[in-house]
């Protein structure tokens, strides 16, 4: 049986009693932990990092599954990567139990359906080159064990981050994280430590995946998309940079291929 952290009681109490000074400086306190929680998580991380690249290599896509706040910040992962890196729509792909309804309004029930989550997986034609990831803090949510359980049926492989340790997730999927940041500030609310566990992990895989695809050079996002002056003015001076030229040439470079790694390679 494991253990569940992220509900056990929290290390304070009486917080309607304290002054907002102190609410902050001891939730600060706690986040604290988050970052050190991940660094022993590190050699799992780098495991399953390893086989996405490999997977992607090959035309595999990555899927992140969750339930509320934990499908929310999939979603949001897997929607930053093709504006940053300039990758297609589809390669990393986030499903929230309750469908997209669920991103802004909390769906009754939705989690705890163990048969929607691989519905859901088929719609976007699954199949065994592709990698999903369950994320669930208590690594216990019925629709992400039970879509993790359906592609392990069907030779697909699987991922989870929970933070617990000897989770029902990490027992079902083949490459565990548990990120076990300890009890909540307010007991059991999982949008906290956890979460920020949770989207860091998910920062790191994704930018690391992306970079090991060859979507980053020297430090620069060179495939971004062009969507808005602020990047428009960022990609002229990553031009401007690399190639040791003004900014107004630099800029008609830029707009004239329409990404930094092309005007780059196109001088």
């Amino acid at each position: 049986m494991s253990q569940k952290f992220t509900e056990q009681n929290s290390l304070y109490n009486d917080l309607e009693k304290m002054s907002i000074h102190e609410l902050l400086v001891n939730m600060n306190k706690e986040d604290r932990k988050v970052p050190e929680a991940i660094e022993k998580a590190i050699p799992q991380i780098e495991k399953l990092v390893t086989v996405i690249v490999a997977k992607m290599q090959n035309g595999g896509r990555l899927f992140y599954m969750g339930a509320g706040t934990s499908g929310r910040l999939g979603i949001v992962d897997a929607s930053e990567c093709p504006p940053t890196y300039g990758v297609p729509h589809g390669l990393v792909i986030g499903i929230i139990a309750g469908g997209d309804a669920a991103i802004r309004k909390a769906i009754e029930f939705a989690e705890d359906d163990t048969e929607q989550g691989w519905k859901d997986l088929q719609e976007h034609a699954i199949s065994k080159e592709d990698v999903v990831i369950g994320i669930t803090a208590s690594g216990t949510t019925p629709y992400v064990i039970g879509a993790i359980d359906k592609c392990k049926e069907h030779g697909i492989i699987t991922g989870g981050i929970s933070c617990n340790p000897n989770s029902k997730l990490s027992q079902h999927c083949d490459y565990p994280i548990e990120v076990v940041v300890g009890p909540e500030f307010v007991t059991g609310s999982t949008r906290m430590k956890s979460g920020t566990a949770q989207k860091l992990v998910l920062n790191m895989i994704s930018t690391s995946v992306m970079i090991q695809l060859g979507r980053v050079k020297g430090n620069r996002m060179v495939d971004m998309q062009l969507s808005n002056n602020k990047l428009i003015d960022r990609g002229t001076k990553m031009v401007m940079e690399a190639l040791n030229i003004s900014y107004e040439t630099a800029n008609e470079l830029l707009r004239k291929h329409g990404s930094v790694r092309k005007a780059i390679e196109n001088k």
